[in-house]
């Protein structure tokens, strides 16, 4: 029998997957190469690790509880490692429990954007012509207005409260995320396997979802990483006015409004929450440059 012939065990899934693995690998190289995004990332798991684990190891009650008895301790102060404030609610329970609510909204409203614009500039890339033109003018409408005014806008129409806030930040993000998605997917569009997987009769919504949004996932991802890091500080923004969540659910930016009654007095209620917002921040916006520039072909190491 002649084995020459014979076609290579390996399919076209099994190099995608090689292919998918080396990337990575590379990826990650680059990446830990950047000392600085690896800092942040490692904040990044640290803040995510107290977000899932919290309530097992602290109770909920420590950030609600009121005690008078124990009112503004000092940080430092014994079973208090923060202090507490001025309802004598222990402040490191309520930074810890705080750090969950702010996770849940920055990573919520970065998959809706994620999907939602996704699929709205994944489409106007792909049909053209009236299509783009109406998704992309009603972004352009939406763009027109600054982000935050427009999700303070949303929310004061809608009402304070976690579920309206968290509608609000997505609306006002979608059209960032569109328009990235849309600039990255013409180039796609273009490629001959499209029109190749056209030709076969492949049906639109496969096309999209199987090679276009795949191909070009990288610059969504990372704008993804970067809308957590505005995400955290507008969600502190509006609670801070008192349109966010609401008490006695521990948020960052309500602490900050709560402390700053006490500023002279008692400064840390307002440094901790303040120091805590900007850690936050600083590490997702940090590790999406430093994602960014590991997805760049165009910088050597």
């Amino acid at each position: 029998m002649n084995t020459e012939n014979i076609p290579s065990k390996m399919n076209d899934k099994e190099r995608q997957k090689g292919k998918k693995q080396s990337f990575l690998k590379e990826l990650w190289r680059r990446l830990l190469k950047n000392k600085s995004a690896v800092v942040a990332l490692c904040i990044i798991c640290v803040f995510i690790s107290i977000a899932l684990t919290v309530t097992l190891w602290l109770p909920y009650e420590r950030a609600i509880m009121q005690n008078a008895r124990q009112r503004l301790l000092p940080p430092g102060t014994e079973g208090h490692i923060f202090g507490t404030d001025g309802y004598g609610r222990d402040m490191f329970a309520r930074i810890m429990y705080g750090a969950r609510i702010s996770m849940f909204i920055g990573f919520v409203v970065a998959s809706f954007e994620l999907v939602i614009g996704g699929c709205l500039g994944a489409v106007a890339a792909y049909y053209g012509k009236l299509t783009e033109n109406i998704i992309m003018r009603i972004m352009d409408m939406l763009a027109t207005i600054p982000h935050t005014l427009l999700a303070l806008c949303i929310v004061a129409a809608l009402g304070a409260g976690m579920t309206n806030l968290l509608i609000a930040l997505v609306i006002s993000d979608i059209p960032v995320m569109t328009r990235i998605v849309r600039s990255t997917m013409l180039s796609v569009v273009e490629m001959e396997y499209i029109e190749a997987a056209r030709a076969c009769g492949t049906k639109d919504a496969r096309i999209i979802w199987r090679h276009i949004l795949p191909n070009g996932i990288g610059p969504i991802i990372v704008q993804a990483t970067r809308a957590i890091s505005s995400t955290i500080l507008t969600a502190a923004g509006l609670s801070y006015i008192g349109l966010g969540v609401q008490p006695p659910t521990p948020e960052w930016g309500y602490m900050l409004s709560e402390g700053r009654e006490r500023m002279l007095l008692s400064p840390y209620l307002m440094i901790i929450p303040g120091v805590a917002i900007v850690i936050a921040a600083l590490s997702f916006e940090i590790f999406g440059d430093g994602l960014r520039d590991a997805m760049d072909p165009r910088l050597k190491d």
